[in-house]
């Protein structure tokens, strides 16, 4: 057997690959976001750092040299940020810090605003890797005189390359450095509750749109689905389907409505002519009776006339035919358990020897909505062709199971050949070994009965017990 995850309803299957694909594109536009706001957040990060380092330059840039190391000492900073005054910029250990970030860092220092007279003599920007920590080294402005050389010339002997060196003319250089570093934790913009909280309410609103709008999309295919069932139940009394909609759906509708209406002409046309030849027969057939009578033969008299009879009965079934599919009987309620047990009442009365086994088993009020007369002559057909071909009847109602009601009619008869299931159905089919001309069966019977059970929105199924034949007759409640 193969398994199918997929649902089965085309909405469900719409629904659910439009889903899919909305959260994917959702994912993959919060990943976005999310690369996004980890630059955003680092960013900041660098520029809070940058800040905070030239607060404590500052701090300790004011402070007499003898008191430098104490200031540091009690300088308040966060718990993975240290001060320290070294005779040289830490370098071991450490990398030029890439440009985007030194460009981040030393916007921080300089917006923050640093008197001439307290400039660093020079600034180091460094990054140790494991685990990734900033460092801005700071040259303390005292030392002794120090020719600046012209920019685009040599830099001072042992002076890191990476080094910035104030504008003005001269410089001390430092004879003390101020080293502050933070280390860096990768943001988790994703373990914030808000992440969360976002996608899980654009996923819902997504999918209430996205269901919405599905399910409007196919109420056309929907009502066409209904217009097809209602027409193979009833081709005559079907209406039209609504031309309304979009232009897609007003050629579809348009498109059915111009089928149905030659199938319901090329139904009509076939059953005006089974009508009006079987119409047409009765008088050459009451014409032959009365010649009949004039027969000296009486043996061959009494054949001609049963022949007579039996092709006016076959005459009478076929009229019988083409008025039941042309019929356009109202539905109306009615109670299936005491037009059963009606049925059952009148068929015993119409076969004394067999009533015996004709009964009704059931419960006592059933009210279904249907078409009485139609229904009351499909039921009367099956129940009649038990009796007469099977010599019993037992009709069985069961109570109504998710909106249906099931009517089993069994006989005692031999019951059906399986290859012969469907073909009964057909019109003026008898099978030789129930049905003969002694039975005075047309054919029509089941063919009716079936027309009629299916015009409600049911159906009749056969099936050979290990006695007889059971009926079965399946009806919306």
């Amino acid at each position: 057997m193969r398994l199918c995850l997929l649902p089965q309803s085309l909405a469900r299957r719409t629904i659910l690959f439009l889903l899919v694909g909305f959260a994917f594109i959702q994912m993959l536009g919060l990943l976005v976001h999310t690369v996004n706001q980890i630059k955003l957040e680092r960013l900041v990060d660098e520029q809070e750092f940058a800040t905070r380092a030239a607060i404590i330059y500052r701090h300790i840039a004011l402070a007499q040299p003898g008191d430098r190391a104490m200031v540091a000492a009690k300088e308040p900073v966060p718990k993975d940020d240290t001060v320290s005054l070294t005779l040289n910029p830490p370098l071991e250990g450490t990398v030029r810090m890439p440009l985007p970030m030194a460009e981040a860092v030393r916007a921080g220092i300089f917006s923050y605003g640093i008197p001439p007279n307290l400039r660093p003599r020079g600034i180091v920007l460094r990054v140790a890797l494991h685990p990734l920590r900033l460092i801005v080294s700071f040259g303390l402005p005292d030392g002794l005189l120090f020719p600046l050389p012209m920019p685009g010339g040599p830099t001072p002997d042992g002076a890191p390359p990476d080094m910035m060196w104030p504008p003005p003319d001269q410089l001390l250089p430092p004879l003390m450095w101020l080293t502050v570093t933070t280390e860096l934790h990768p943001p988790a913009p994703w373990r914030s509750p808000g992440f969360a909280t976002a996608f899980i309410v654009m996923m819902l609103l997504g999918g209430v749109v996205i269901t919405l709008a599905v399910r409007q999309l196919l109420v056309p295919v929907k009502t066409l689905a209904a217009a097809a069932e209602l027409f193979g139940r009833d081709v005559v009394n079907a209406k039209p389907l609504p031309e309304v909609g979009p232009s897609e759906i007003v050629t579809a509708a348009r498109a059915f409505n111009t089928m149905a209406a030659r199938i319901r002409r090329f139904v009509e046309d076939r059953t005006f002519l089974l009508t009006a030849i079987g119409h047409d027969l009765r008088t050459p057939i009451t014409r032959l009776k009365l010649r009949a009578e004039y027969m000296e033969d009486d043996e061959q008299r009494a054949k001609m006339l049963a022949d007579l009879d039996e092709m006016e009965a076959m005459v009478s079934a076929t009229l019988a035919f083409g008025k039941d599919i042309t019929t356009t009987e109202p539905l109306a309620r009615l109670d299936l358990a005491s037009l059963l047990r009606t049925i059952v009442d009148e068929t015993a009365d119409m076969e004394p020897e067999r009533a015996a086994a004709t009964d009704y088993q059931g419960p006592q009020h059933l009210p279904i909505n249907a078409r009485p007369l139609a229904l009351k002559r499909a039921l009367s057909n099956l129940i009649t062709n038990a009796v007469k071909y099977g010599d019993a009847a037992r009709v069985t109602l069961h109570a109504p199971a998710k909106g249906v009601v099931r009517i089993d009619i069994d006989d005692e008869g031999p019951g059906i050949p399986p290859e012969e299931m469907e073909r009964v159905f057909e019109p003026f089919r008898r099978l030789e070994t129930s049905r003969n001309r002694e039975t005075g069966g047309s054919g029509l019977g089941l063919s009716i009965a079936r027309n009629i059970v299916r015009a409600h929105g049911g159906d009749i199924v056969l099936t050979n017990q290990e006695k007889g034949l059971r009926v079965t007759v399946t009806l919306p409640v």
